[in-house]
């Protein structure tokens, strides 16, 4: 790393490590566990992945998204039933990272990517307005009016100071000339100390207190699949996105491996877990933080507040960390996929809006299953009408069907009107040499039109179809022509040849 580039990292890291404590609070308040369960699971989370995860310059902590889910296991079973499923949840993320899975994150549909950019950027604004409210109720006309007064100054100075310095992170330069302000005139405003004590010691190794047996099993394992799913899913997306703003390729498995550590660390001491957080991930990236120093230095800087400046820290205004994560919000939001819902397919424009209204409606692994669902079926029925046939008569007065495409699931009902038994000459020949032969449905479906060139008194031959194809047939299987030089090698979907 160059001087600069040091220079860069350790400043944006401590603007993270400010970010990261109002939300730590927030989402440990939600999960109803203690501020610092939330603020140590931030900690565990960012310095492990930091140190050994699959994307230098992203950001782990505490997270909505996982606390939504852990409030449920907190009422109904304890707090130990969740620390006991964040150990469980880091496992599941290890196991999935060391069979290497994460590959399949590249199969969501970009317009599935769009939808969750989107979703994510209002969540984060809409999450901001909790703020401004006081045990449940919107603050008093003047100290709202001074909370937003103070969020927009945050944000000026975060756009404009830029063009005249870049000396520190226009958002570290943010916060503490608004800290400052408030300070310097004596502004009654509310602070991050309003949300929750962040004084603490180092934490404590502890093993969860619940009994080693099937019934503890059963009641966290539910649990913990979600949240690993959860927090693989928000993290390899998250990844994916940084991957597209900086032009260069993470490593998902290696991403999921360190979430499953950091995890299980975690759970072992006595904290909440976590994922990767968009909003502070943007926040390093918006900085130029490029290297996993950026957020060691977050992660060491956030246990710094805790044992050391949690007086100061619990000082600065909640607005100025409001100001930061707007912003964030709105260079998070794909502002260019509003010009191109009306020039992408209809398809492709019902997902982008589909998914994000899921995401703000309900929670981030719905909205992206049902995206990628849909664009699932989408691409099927597409694919579907690509099946198509030429016809020709060979030299011996036998009616050639070229056939082109991919006959699957969804493509047997066009395949089989392809084909007319009644009217075609004695001898017909189906040529697969340009398709492909994919599923169960598609064997049932050339069983089923042998079966109708039969009934016709018709021979049928097939040529060019895979040892797979031959092996799965049953009626058609006399009819398929070898040639084990010119036979493609493919394998087909199909649970007799599991």
């Amino acid at each position: 790393m160059t001087p600069s580039a040091i220079k860069t990292d350790f400043f944006s890291g401590i603007t993270v490590a400010l970010a990261l404590v109002p939300e730590a609070i927030a989402f440990a308040l939600v999960a109803h566990v203690s501020p610092l369960t939330g603020l140590y699971a931030a900690f565990f989370l960012c310095l492990i992945s930091a140190s050994f995860g699959g994307r230098p310059g992203m950001i782990s902590g505490a997270t909505g998204a996982l606390a939504v889910v852990m409030v449920s296991i907190v009422t109904q079973h304890g707090v130990e039933y969740l620390f006991a499923s964040v150990v469980l949840m880091g496992v599941l993320q290890l196991l999935f990272g060391a069979f290497k899975l994460g590959k399949f994150i590249r199969m969501v549909p970009h317009s599935v990517m769009l939808g969750f950019v989107n979703g994510l950027a209002l969540v984060m604004t809409v999450a901001q307005a909790g703020h401004f409210k006081r045990d449940g109720q919107w603050l008093a006309a003047p100290q709202l009016a001074v909370m937003a007064a103070l969020t927009v100054l945050t944000m000026a100075i975060i756009y404009l100071l830029p063009r005249l310095s870049r000396a520190i992170p226009a958002a570290l330069a943010a916060i503490l000339i608004v800290a400052g302000v408030v300070a310097g005139f004596g502004i009654d405003t509310k602070t991050v100390g309003d949300m929750g004590s962040i004084a603490g010691g180092l934490p404590q190794f502890h093993l969860p207190q619940v009994p080693l047996t099937l019934d503890t099993l059963y009641i966290i394992l539910p649990y913990s699949l979600v949240l690993a799913a959860i927090g693989l899913l928000e993290s390899l997306l998250t990844l994916n996105l940084i991957d597209d703003i900086t032009d260069s390729r993470g490593q998902p498995n290696r991403e999921a491996l360190a979430q499953g550590g950091g995890n299980v660390v975690a759970g072992l001491f006595a904290t909440m877990g976590g994922c990767v957080l968009i909003g502070q991930s943007m926040i390093n990236i918006n900085n130029d933080a490029r290297h996993r120093l950026s957020g060691i230095v977050a992660a060491l800087f956030l246990l710094g507040f805790i044992l050391f400046l949690a007086p100061w820290i619990e000082q600065i205004p909640l607005a100025a960390l409001v100001g930061l994560m707007l912003v964030v919000s709105q260079k998070t939001f794909a502002w260019g996929s509003l010009q191109v819902l009306r020039k992408i397919p209809r398809q492709d424009a019902i997902i982008v809006v589909g998914v994000t209204l899921i995401t703000v409606l309900t929670d981030l692994a719905v909205a992206v299953l049902c995206g990628v669902v849909f664009a699932a079926l989408v691409f099927a029925w597409q694919h579907a009408k690509t099946i198509r046939v030429t016809t020709r008569t060979d030299a011996q007065g036998w009616k050639v069907y070229e056939l082109e495409g991919s006959l699957f699931f969804a493509s047997t009902a066009n395949f089989s009107e392809l084909f007319a038994p009644k009217s075609d000459p004695e001898h017909v020949v189906i040529e697969f040499r340009r398709a492909r032969v994919v599923d169960h449905s598609a064997i049932e479906a050339i069983d089923a039109l042998a079966a109708r060139y039969q009934q016709a008194g018709k021979t049928l031959h097939l040529r060019h179809l895979s040892p797979d194809c031959l092996e799965l047939l049953d009626k058609a299987k006399g009819m398929v022509e070898v040639n084990e030089f010119e036979d493609p090698h493919y394998h087909i979907a199909d649970n007799k040849l599991g």
